[in-house]
């Protein structure tokens, strides 16, 4: 396929109107000026943000005009988009501010914000932030409660008795504000936006008489169809070490190989097409895998760093051998201490009830001899190597 042909298929759920009639715009030679935004809730971005900016990239490397803009106002209104219960508490503009700094140095890693057609980047506090009380009204009055209402979230919520909070309720007018003030040509989101980006079509539309398209990519899910992100607590965030990443994408279910690759990699779509058969055939896809997790460490970090991985991955998981680079833990306390107590003191487990739990469940070895009776004493001693789970290792240095 052409580049147009895999902007508008490859990593793409909808295209609103129509696939047709944004590709017609594209073959016309037109450059479209589009964004995605991203609210800094958090001070890391993921493997799930990646399918986004890749996305953007694409458009990016094309000649086109992207905006990565940063929610620093829909922020502190709280995004209700995956969530089936209302916000604890709602950040401050300054607290957005501050992690949208990360943000950046991560989107960093995929497009390109210097040099040749750099993605500009905005942020929404300095347009809603200075809205006056007419103007909000003014905005209000382009929707309906029973437009916003028909929102799949909040009826869903609705349904089970949990609260939409009012900030939540008018969060799809703020987005949809954005595209009036950047008059944008496209707007870019996961699935899970799609009410708030058509929105934005709406209001375009309305004030400034503009059809605006909306490309929705699909979420990227683990094996049992639960979205990969911070609002879930499985995140996998870019700036994880090379070797955590690998890691934890050779954790992910072999369901996420295939649409992993075509997410997430520049692997040719006829090649993917013969690693599902080889998948299909063989029934062992964890070579696919490790391609899979070094492609995405290579984007993220480097070749050389995805190869260390890869070699740090191979030696510690699969042959069971320490890793070169152990952590030492300056030991400071009696001779004798209880498995329990010692894990939690050397910060191997947050609780003494989470280190039961990983006891029990056969997780933890000393030496490479598994300990399984809570009330064991160890006799510590001086480069003694503790092992909990897969990945962590400790040296005791007294």
């Amino acid at each position: 396929m052409d580049k147009i042909e895999e902007l508008l298929t490859r990593g793409v759920d909808k295209i609103y109107p129509s696939k047709e009639e944004l590709e017609r715009v594209l073959r016309s030679g037109k450059k479209l000026k589009l964004y995605q935004g991203f609210d800094p809730t958090g001070r890391e971005l993921h493997i799930g943000h990646m399918v986004g900016l890749r996305k953007l990239k694409q458009w990016q490397d094309l000649g086109h005009h992207v905006i990565f803009l940063i929610g620093d106002g829909t922020g502190q209104a709280g995004d209700p988009s995956g969530k089936t219960t209302a916000r604890d508490r709602f950040l401050t503009r300054e607290e957005l501010r501050k992690n949208a700094v990360d943000y950046v140095k991560q989107a960093g890693k995929i497009v390109r914000f210097e040099g040749k057609n750099p993605v500009e980047i905005l942020f929404n506090g300095d347009w809603l932030n200075n809205l006056n009380y007419a103007d909000i009204l003014n905005l209000f009055g382009y929707f309906s409660k029973q437009q916003l209402s028909e929102r799949d979230l909040f009826q869903e919520r609705a349904k089970k008795g949990e609260e939409v909070n009012m900030r939540e309720f008018i969060y799809p007018i703020l987005q949809a504000y954005d595209s009036v003030v950047m008059e944008v040509d496209l707007e870019l989101g996961a699935t899970d936006q799609t009410f708030n980006m058509l929105c934005g079509r709406t209001l375009i539309k309305a004030i400034k008489n503009k059809d605006k398209f909306v490309m929705t990519t699909p979420l990227l899910t683990d094996s049992k169809g639960v979205k990969i992100g911070k609002t879930e607590g499985n995140i996998i965030a870019l700036n994880d070490n090379p070797n955590d990443l690998f890691g934890k994408i050779m954790a992910l279910g072999d369901d996420v190989i295939v649409k992993g690759f075509e997410y997430l990699t520049d692997i040719p779509m006829d090649e993917l097409k013969n690693i599902q058969q080889s998948i299909s055939a063989e029934g062992n896809p964890i070579k696919y895998k490790k391609m899979l997790a070094f492609e995405i460490v290579k984007q993220v970090n480097s070749q050389e760093e995805a190869s260390k991985a890869q070699e740090e991955f191979e030696k510690t998981i699969q042959k069971h051998e320490a890793p070169k680079d152990i952590p030492v833990y300056q030991y400071i306390g009696s001779k004798q201490k209880n498995i329990v107590d010692l894990l939690t003191q050397i910060n191997l487990a947050n609780s003494r009830s989470q280190a039961k739990q990983l006891i029990d469940q056969g997780g933890v070895e000393i030496n490479g001899y598994q300990i399984s009776n809570i009330k064991y004493q160890i006799s510590i001693k001086n480069g003694m190597i503790i092992r909990v789970g897969k990945r962590k290792f400790v040296k005791i240095k007294i």
